[in-house]
């Protein structure tokens, strides 16, 4: 079982409130939960930030999926999880395109902005 699905994940846990971090700074189930979705992603492949944040079915959005990134993202393959555009996070396209060119990550744009082709690359999670 998934952490997605409810199960432990790659990503311990601890018990947090409605944030992605608890009160003592661990890190809360819905943070682990996206975490371990990032991490499933496979190699070529994408998600956006809404896919995640529906797929989860948390009652958050991209945002709270962004700021797990922000804060955790160095912990997956982050370059995987872009805006719904194709585009990778601000400041992140020269990282992102060594990353895509070497996964085989269909492109829209190698010259920036960089921007994926979200129609061949987004990967459809399955609980």
């Amino acid at each position: 079982m998934t952490a997605a699905a409810g199960g432990p994940g790659k990503f311990g846990t601890a018990a947090g409130g409605p944030g992605q971090f608890s009160a003592d700074g661990a890190i809360t189930d819905f943070a682990s939960h996206v975490l371990d979705v990032v991490d499933s992603i496979p190699a070529g492949r994408v998600m956006s930030y809404g896919d995640i944040a529906e797929y989860l079915g948390e009652g958050r959005g991209p945002r709270q999926v962004g700021r797990v990134l922000s804060v955790y993202g160095s912990a997956v393959p982050w370059w995987r999880v872009i805006h719904s555009d194709g585009t990778p996070a601000p400041g992140h396209d020269e990282p992102a395109l060594a990353r895509y060119l070497a996964e085989g990550t269909p492109l829209r744009s190698a010259r920036p902005p960089v921007r994926v082709d979200m129609r061949r690359a987004r990967w459809r999670a399955t609980p």
